[in-house]
């Protein structure tokens, strides 16, 4: 008889086994909060590619251009080393021909030129970051507030029904726990791309700084010449 009830709870137990929820259904449980929790996603994405894009575009040195450039300014071929800089359609192009623009006036004033348009350019390559810094600290919190408000249904269902079934707690934990996972999620992805794009941002500014140096130079040795 016993043997006969265990083969009755094992079959009536095995659909259960195998049944399983694909991704979107589980996210679809996770309630209202998921629709905010979607939009943040999105926009994380939206955020790291276009200023992914944006500072690959805008942060390229070419050597090669600083080198034609610090050798048309050694021939005094100032309006041909404008023209190469406006060209490149970059950071570094335009900064360099602000600096170009201002040569004949002492260095401190074209090391002052240089080093506002260096912050001009810096800033505008940050962009919408700080929008992934706000994301960051948002998502898990909205993800909580999802986890909490369906704590607080389940409970407050209880108390109405008087229904007190350790599957119906289990089952609606783990849907509302989906909303906290979800939101955990988005903010490591936009803490991590706010992070990786400043580091990239970082790296031009060095570049940017060891170019501009260069160029300084350049400008110094017709002037220790004449001496």
């Amino acid at each position: 008889m016993m043997l006969l009830q265990a083969l009755a709870d094992s079959t009536l137990a095995a659909p259960v086994a195998t049944e399983g929820l694909s991704v979107i259904d589980l996210l679809a449980k996770g309630g209202w909060v998921m629709l905010p929790l979607g939009l943040l996603f999105l926009a994380t994405l939206f955020l790291i590619i276009e200023r992914f894009l944006g500072i690959g575009a805008n942060g390229k040195i070419d050597p090669g251009v600083i080198d034609n450039v610090k050798d048309f300014i050694q021939q005094g071929n100032l309006k041909s080393a404008e023209s190469l800089c406006r060209n490149q359609r970059n950071a570094s192009g335009r900064i360099l021909e602000r600096a170009i623009g201002r040569i004949g006036y002492p260095i401190k004033d074209i090391e002052t030129t240089i080093e506002n348009a260096s912050q001009i350019e810096i800033q505008r390559m940050e962009g919408n970051l700080p929008y992934l810094g706000v994301i960051a600290g948002i998502a898990p919190m909205l993800g909580f507030v999802g986890t909490i408000s369906g704590i607080i249904r389940i409970f407050y269902d209880i108390s109405i029904s008087n229904d007190f079934n350790i599957s119906t707690i289990a089952g609606g934990m783990y849907e509302k726990m989906i909303t906290s996972g979800s939101g955990l999620i988005i903010g490591l992805i936009a803490y991590a791309g706010y992070h990786l794009l400043n580091m990239k941002i970082d790296r031009f500014a060095l570049r940017l700084q060891m170019a501009a140096s260069d160029f300084l130079d350049v400008l110094q040795k017709p002037v220790a010449a004449k001496n």
